[in-house]
């Protein structure tokens, strides 16, 4: 695959088979991204935080992460103060609607 940049990524050698290993082509991305230090990995815990913290559940987020166990997907998804601030705002205000109060 050929990306606009003069960087060049295969998927591999075989075209049946994925690439089994990425180190280079990941070490070629970062430093053209000017990025250091930013694994794979890092992107995994990123994409189930933000998954999470939109409120798409751990069920969905841990299937599009491959994983099987929930308890798996509750490691990758580090929740940050703003979804648990709006969820603590959406249960009070509906125990205040309930109440019949503004």
């Amino acid at each position: 695959m050929e990306c606009s940049s003069s960087l060049a990524i295969s998927a591999g050698t075989d075209d049946e088979k994925p690439r089994s290993d990425v180190k280079k082509p990941w070490a070629a991305l970062l430093k053209r991204a000017g990025l250091a230090g930013v694994r794979l990995h890092d992107l995994r815990h990123s994409f189930a935080s933000v998954g999470v913290g939109g409120s798409l559940g751990l069920p969905i987020v841990g299937k599009l992460l491959g994983h099987t166990q929930a308890s798996t997907t509750q490691r990758y998804a580090h929740l940050d103060t703003d979804p648990l601030k709006k969820a603590v705002d959406t249960i009070g205000d509906k125990i205040t609607s309930a109440m019949g109060r503004k």
